[in-house]
């Protein structure tokens, strides 16, 4: 506590006593593995019951806008909750990896033309454009963390339509 008043006061820590406030406020804001497996778990089925309360919504009237930002909402939500299992520096750095810098930048692309068509162009048939570039993209995106799971996919897709 006296540490933290002389920041306050103006009065500078020294290097050895800054080190160890940066290792203190580490250790206090590390989850224990159990704690992550259930942030990963309630983050994801979130963002799956937000993107399905989208799907609903669209086929009980309620419009393009608001399926467009629950979907889209819960595939962010979904996609954050791998953040919990890594760490969000750690997942960051391996969305923008040179094996996932097109699909992430498709999909970050995709979501905000999503936004963008659904509500302030209010054109239904772009917005359903983006969300389907948007789920290919997150799939992509997605298999990137299996091993050889592109290759298997980019095979079975030249193979359908080998004539």
């Amino acid at each position: 506590m006296e540490k933290l008043r002389r920041v306050l006061s103006g009065n500078e820590p020294s290097p050895e006593e800054e080190s160890s406030i940066i290792t203190q406020i580490n250790d206090m804001s590390t989850l224990s593995w159990e704690s992550r497996i259930k942030g990963f778990i309630i983050c994801f089925v979130l963002g799956i019951l937000l993107s399905f309360l989208g799907s609903i919504m669209l086929f009980l009237h309620r419009g393009i806008v608001v399926f467009a930002v629950f979907y889209t909402l819960g595939n962010v939500i979904s996609m954050a909750s791998t953040c919990f299992l890594m760490g969000p520096f750690k997942q960051i750095k391996k969305m923008f990896a040179e094996t996932r810098l097109i699909a992430t930048s498709i999909v970050i692309v995709a979501i905000v033309m999503t936004f963008v068509s659904a509500i302030v162009l209010k054109k239904a048939g772009l917005t359903l454009i983006f969300i389907i570039i948007q789920s290919l993209a997150m799939t992509w995106y997605s298999l990137s963390y299996i091993p050889y799971a592109r290759d298997a996919v980019r095979s079975t897709v030249s193979a359908c339509f080998e004539v």
